[in-house]
């Protein structure tokens, strides 16, 4: 799969088989929908076409609102959507100039002239262009004028599924991480580089690391304990890891520490992909540094209890 950051240079398919969203998460409701647009290319002996823009609309239209957090960074979406099979994903610098764009212009522009769409997926309720005016109707409309057809993806269908990324943000809002791992299809995950901490952990026993994310607009899940996994490089760990504000040991910074079980090595520097499997309990201080570590072993059996 190519990713492809800018159309001047893109050469258009022959035929090219193509849907348009920010697709955040590529949960299983995405993922039913973008096997169909690779489904549909194939079968035309075409070519399937993803076009998400970035950042995400939101982050410009409302800057000073930084109430949405994202179920997937750009580089983790890419990922997700190259398992899927696609052969190009078109990723379109989002600014308030290009908010500006015509529905019209947007069609005629960039999917006609540039991206040459033959056959277009679009949601039942996804709009596009400025003033949201461009719809399933106006698409329908300009479908013979420019020679391609559109493939309503109804209510029905998404409805089935049962699926949003609302609903995933919800769920990992409250620690249900049960039901979010199961409406994406996975484990919901959070990368990040180890830095430097405080290194309190050691003196009771279950020294971690300090996870740094450098997307602040990733979502992290309620604060609490965690059964993980953990991928190194080629390696993968079991662990406990815990967000929030370490209130027995004094933190004032909300911070994610993970323990890695049988695991002794520095990691200063490294590079982390954790993997969210079960809520063990929420964050809470202790009167003590025995108590806490009497607790940090209760976390552990029960941790070893879930991850197989």
């Amino acid at each position: 799969m190519k990713v492809v950051d800018n159309l001047t240079s893109f050469k258009k398919p022959d035929f090219s088989v193509v849907t348009i969203g920010t697709f955040d998460g590529v949960h299983r409701g995405h993922q039913i929908v973008l096997s169909k647009v690779v489904d549909a290319a194939v079968s035309n002996k075409g070519k399937s076409i993803l076009i998400t823009f970035w950042p995400h609309p939101r982050f410009i239209l409302r800057p000073n609102d930084n109430s949405l957090k994202l179920l997937s960074t750009f580089i983790e979406k890419k990922r997700l959507i190259d398992k899927i099979g696609f052969d190009y994903v078109i990723k379109l610098t989002f600014t308030s100039e290009f908010s500006h764009l015509s529905a019209e212009q947007f069609l005629s522009n960039i999917l006609i002239d540039k991206i040459g769409t033959k056959k277009l997926f679009i949601g039942y309720d996804h709009h596009f262009g400025n003033k949201r005016e461009g719809n399933i109707d106006f698409l329908q409309n300009k479908s013979d004028l420019y020679g391609f057809s559109v493939v309503e993806i109804p209510r029905q269908d998404i409805d089935n599924i049962g699926v949003s990324s609302t609903k995933i943000r919800n769920a990992l809002y409250i620690g249900k991480i049960a039901l979010a791992n199961t409406l994406l299809g996975r484990n919901y995950s959070i990368e990040g580089k180890v830095v430097h901490g405080e290194k309190k952990g050691r003196s009771i026993g279950f020294p971690t690391a300090n996870v740094q994310i450098k997307e602040t607009f990733k979502l992290l899940p309620r604060d609490g304990v965690y059964a993980v996994r953990v991928r190194r490089s080629f390696h993968e760990y079991l662990g406990m890891l815990n967000i929030g504000f370490r209130p027995t040991l004094e933190g004032s910074q909300r911070s994610i520490e993970v323990h890695l079980f049988n695991f002794d090595e520095e990691l200063y520097g490294e590079l982390l992909t954790i993997e969210f499997i079960e809520f063990i309990r929420e964050e809470q201080k202790f009167n003590s540094l025995d108590q806490l570590r009497k607790q940090l072993n209760k976390d552990k059996q029960k941790t070893l209890e879930i991850l197989p």
